[in-house]
């Protein structure tokens, strides 16, 4: 048992809960390409297509979720886990390379993924230091079929997978 203020206990609890890897891509207010991970991606509904996820309001990309704003959300699998590596690391290198182009509206579209959605932010709710962003969807792609990539205790990995 943990005590409601041990966040070093609450974090490792989240640590253990594997979740799937998405990124998250959109331009910010000077139309520069920017992105994110994410392990937080849910569909909230099907009718109307919603889809929602969180990010911490000190992230990179934090100006560009707007309400009225377009991202894209891509699911990635172990064949595209360098773009998940590539969106976690050194903001100035996530869109260096051909590992992307512009899709509708110039969003950037990650080349190779599992699928991606377009869709325009209609509700942002902060909580504390971070949000929750709901986003309907509007148009998308199947792309090649592959396992999930999955984020647990730190590390991806793939369904099945010895450590």
């Amino acid at each position: 048992m943990f005590a409601v203020d041990d966040l070093d206990a609450f974090k490792r609890v989240f640590r253990r809960h594997a979740a799937g890897v998405a990124a998250v891509t959109a331009l910010d207010p000077d139309g520069q390409p920017v992105g994110f991970t994410a392990t937080s991606l849910a569909s909230l509904a099907a009718v109307p297509p919603l889809a929602t996820f969180n990010m911490a309001q000190i992230a990179s990309a934090w100006s560009a979720m707007t309400v009225g704003n377009h991202v894209a959300i891509h699911t990635l699998g172990p064949r595209t886990r360098y773009l998940a590596e590539k969106l976690a690391g050194d903001n100035a290198l996530r869109f260096a390379g051909d590992h992307w182009h512009p899709g509708p509206g110039g969003i950037p579209i990650l080349e190779g993924v599992t699928s991606w959605m377009l869709g325009r932010i209609i509700e942002v709710h902060p909580v504390h230091n971070s949000a929750v962003i709901i986003v309907q969807i509007e148009t998308g792609a199947l792309g090649p079929e592959d396992e999930a990539l999955l984020y647990h205790e730190r590390t991806y990995r793939t369904p099945g997978a010895q450590v």
